[in-house]
């Protein structure tokens, strides 16, 4: 028998706020998190803006001599994981099996800023000035094991490294491990820190950006006709899976319960989607029959959603594919047009918004949708205002550089 597997803690550092409470309000208002950049000169690169997390303070959740030795993709890790265990009652670092308790938690790229800042000093000073500390500052796993030092977690440890689906597939093994068994409680998600001068030119330069440097805050509009790119964004998402009875035992407060979990690949492009995001189709379709959902018992789909023109009108596509005659009831919003891109963290923050969607009855907007797109078809794409509606079971979608593809499956718990 497969064990069930519920939400109970909850954690993030974003471009609209530094923990849950201040983002989901920040998504529910559709106030964007897009702005000039200020981590970097940016003044002679063909994109000037991002969605940057601000007002960020490592010393609340490190000591200063473990921040100094940690990239800020590790740091916002650690802080959504702090808030994470906080929430799910572990505060104290005690009422958990060590043995029994992991941490999967991903980013797609990893200690870019360190990589940057430690070849300027070889370049500059020489190969024996490049810090001792730089290889596990730089790494993709390396948030993952401070993490499980910090909880004393000896449950399985590990990194996902798959793109902008990183964080997606964090949370669906971690929800296959507690399925099967191999551990009762698992922190999940992802944490990326790419504002930095060679993700903004590598990216603006593969012209996957948008260039409205003129007006940031309406850069990112998915799904709206006059898309030109999606906006760079950083943080972290952080969620807390632990088997249903477990977090019953121990009076644990429930958001949702993780029903279903699918990943593919496209085996396609670099960079691009089969047609229709075919890969993506089979996905949501394995994540609805994994669930035991048929389409017409999901309102919401927290889509991909990029503001790239071919990203959005092939996920509309596959959208309206998979759930057919449903398709007309279902509310779909990508809360990237508020928080940009987040890369390796998109995928678990826009998890935690379909699972607040379900607590709260209510869908975030997708913000800047103005035009029509016929190539996108006629879904509600939640324009602009939050919608009022009872949720009971969501999808969240992400797709990673690769032929990544991942759907997960959430939805209330009501026994």
């Amino acid at each position: 028998m497969k064990r069930r597997v519920v939400v109970t803690g909850l954690g993030m550092i974003t471009p609209v706020g530094n923990d849950v409470a201040t983002t989901w309000r920040s998504l529910i208002d559709g106030k964007s998190g897009a702005a000039p950049i200020t981590k970097f000169d940016a003044s002679n690169f063909p994109v000037r803006f991002a969605c940057e997390v601000k007002g960020f303070d490592p010393l609340q959740y490190m000591e200063r001599k473990e921040a100094k030795r940690a990239d800020l993709y590790t740091q916002y890790a650690v802080a959504a994981s702090v808030q994470a265990m906080a929430d799910a009652g572990f505060a104290d670092g005690a009422g958990y099996d060590i043995d029994r308790t992991g941490v999967i938690l991903g980013s797609g790229i990893g200690g870019l800023k360190s990589f940057e800042e430690q070849h300027d000093i070889y370049r500059e000073r020489g190969p024996s000035k490049i810090s001792p500390f730089f290889i596990p500052m730089f790494i993709a796993d390396i948030a993952a094991g401070v993490v499980s030092m910090r909880f004393n977690a000896r449950g399985p440890n590990y990194a996902t490294v798959s793109a902008c689906a990183t964080s997606a597939h964090a949370i669906g093994d971690a929800f296959r491990t507690i399925q099967y068994g191999d551990a009762d409680i698992i922190i999940c998600g992802g944490s990326e820190a790419t504002v930095t001068p060679m993700a903004i030119g590598g990216f603006a330069n593969m012209t996957a950006l948008s260039e409205r440097n003129d007006s940031p805050a309406t850069a990112s509009r998915p799904f709206d006709a006059t898309r030109d790119g999606f906006v760079m964004g950083e943080g972290a998402g952080v969620v807390i899976l632990e088997e249903l009875e477990h977090a019953r035992r121990r009076g644990a407060r429930i958001y949702g319960e993780v029903v279903g979990y699918r990943a593919t690949g496209d085996a396609y492009h670099l960079t691009g989607q089969l047609p229709e995001h075919e890969g993506l189709q089979r996905a949501m379709r394995g994540a609805l029959a994994d669930a035991g959902l048929d389409p017409s018992e999901v309102q919401y789909v927290n889509a991909h959603g990029t503001s790239t023109p071919l990203n959005d009108s092939n996920e509309a596509k596959a959208i309206a594919r998979v759930f057919d005659e449903a398709a007309g009831s279902l509310s779909v919003s990508s809360t990237k047009s508020m928080t940009g891109h987040m890369l390796g963290a998109a995928g678990a923050v826009e998890f935690i918004a379909s699972t607040l969607a379900i607590r709260d009855q209510v869908v975030p907007p997708t913000i800047n949708y103005e035009t029509y797109d016929p190539e996108c078809g006629t879904l509600d794409f939640t324009p602009n205002v939050a919608k009022q509606r009872e949720v009971v079971a969501a999808l969240s979608n992400s797709a990673g550089f690769g032929g990544h593809n991942v759907s997960l499956a959430v939805r209330r718990v009501d026994d």
